[in-house]
C-alpha cells in the first residue's frame, strides 16, 4: 500500500467518469496492482462500497447525493428531499466521510442570505452524520457563488456549523488558483481537515502579463482544466508545499488519507495516460 513518506497517510484515487474506470471490477483490481489502495466513490457509492471493502480496499470519501445546492434551497421542500435521500444514504453506506461543494441555489442572491440557507442544511446534516459517526468534507472548489472556499467562508462556516462533523476536504489545488497560501490555510484549519485531494496547481506567469486577471482572453485558448493564468495538474507538476502540508497534518494528529483528483490536460483523455498519471502522482506523493 502506498503511503506518504511524511505522516504514512494512505493513498489513493478519486474515482472519476472515464470508460475505463466505469467498470468497477477491473478498475478495483488495477488500482491494487499499483498499490492504490484507497478510492473515493462519486455517482452510485452505495452500490461499490460493498466490492471496494470486499476488495480490501479502503474508502475516502462519498459524494452526497445531489443536486447538492438542494441542501442550501429557500424551498424547504427541497431541502427536506435532499436530507432524506442522504439520511438514507449515509445509513447505508456507513462510511467515514461524506464529499459535498457549498453551492448555493441561486448565486445571484445576497451571499449572505445563501450563507443562512447553507447554514441551516449543514445544521440538519451535521445531526444525521453524528448518528451513524460519519463527517462532511467540504471542497473549496470555487464555483459559481461557492459558499465554503475561502478561508473567511470556511472560518465562518465552521464557526456557525452546530457539529464537529462538518469539517473540510483539503484540495490545495483550488486555494493556489485563488492566490490563497495553501501552507497557511492547512495551519489554520489542520483541526477540522478529514480528507485530502492530492491535487496540484502550476501558476502561468505569462498569462497574468498577456490577460492580467480582470478580463477574459479575447482570442487565445485556455488551458484544459484551467485558465489563461493556472491550471490544475497532478501532485508535484505544480506548486504545493506538500512535504510541508504533511508535516503540519502529521502534528496534528490527521488520520485520513490522500486521494488524487486527476485533473491534468497532459494525462486525462485516454485510459494509459490516466493511469500512468495517477501512478506518478501516486509515487509522488509517497515521495513527499
Amino acid at each position: 500500500m502506498l503511503k506518504t513518506r511524511t505522516g504514512s497517510f494512505p493513498i489513493g484515487f478519486r474515482r472519476g467518469w472515464s470508460d475505463w474506470q466505469k467498470d468497477l471490477t477491473s478498475m478495483i483490481a488495477w488500482s491494487k496492482s499499483e498499490d492504490l489502495h484507497v478510492l473515493d466513490l462519486t455517482g452510485g457509492a452505495a452500490e461499490a462500497l460493498t466490492a471496494v471493502k470486499e476488495a480490501g480496499l479502503r474508502v475516502g470519501s462519498v459524494d452526497l447525493e445531489g443536486p447538492w445546492s438542494d441542501l442550501a434551497s429557500a424551498d424547504a421542500g427541497k431541502r427536506r428531499d435532499a436530507l432524506a435521500k442522504n439520511a438514507a444514504l449515509i445509513a447505508e453506506c456507513g462510511a467515514q466521510n461524506y464529499f459535498t461543494v457549498l453551492l448555493p441555489e441561486d448565486s445571484s442572491k445576497p451571499r449572505a442570505e445563501n450563507f443562512k440557507l447553507m447554514i441551516a442544511g449543514l445544521n440538519e446534516i451535521g445531526v444525521i452524520l453524528e448518528k451513524h459517526g460519519g463527517k462532511l468534507v467540504i471542497e473549496g472548489w470555487p464555483g459559481p457563488g461557492a459558499l465554503g472556499c475561502t478561508p473567511e467562508s470556511y472560518r465562518a462556516t465552521l464557526k456557525e456549523s452546530a457539529s464537529k462533523s462538518i469539517g473540510i476536504n483539503y484540495d490545495p489545488s483550488h486555494l493556489v488558483r485563488m492566490g490563497v497560501d495553501p501552507i497557511r490555510f492547512v495551519e489554520e484549519f489542520a483541526d477540522r481537515i478529514y480528507h485530502v485531494h492530492g491535487k496540484d496547481t502550476e501558476i502561468i506567469a505569462e498569462g497574468f502579463y498577456e490577460f492580467g486577471t480582470e478580463q477574459p482572453a479575447t482570442l487565445a485558448k485556455g488551458h484544459g482544466f484551467g485558465s489563461h493564468t493556472w491550471r490544475y495538474t497532478i501532485p508535484g507538476h505544480g506548486c504545493v508545499r506538500w512535504v510541508r502540508a504533511f508535516e503540519i497534518l502529521a502534528e496534528r494528529g490527521y488520520k485520513g488519507c490522500v486521494c488524487i483528483e486527476l485533473e491534468d490536460e497532459n494525462f486525462n483523455g485516454t485510459e494509459a495516460g490516466e493511469k500512468f498519471a495517477l501512478v506518478s502522482g501516486g509515487r509522488f506523493l509517497a515521495s513527499c
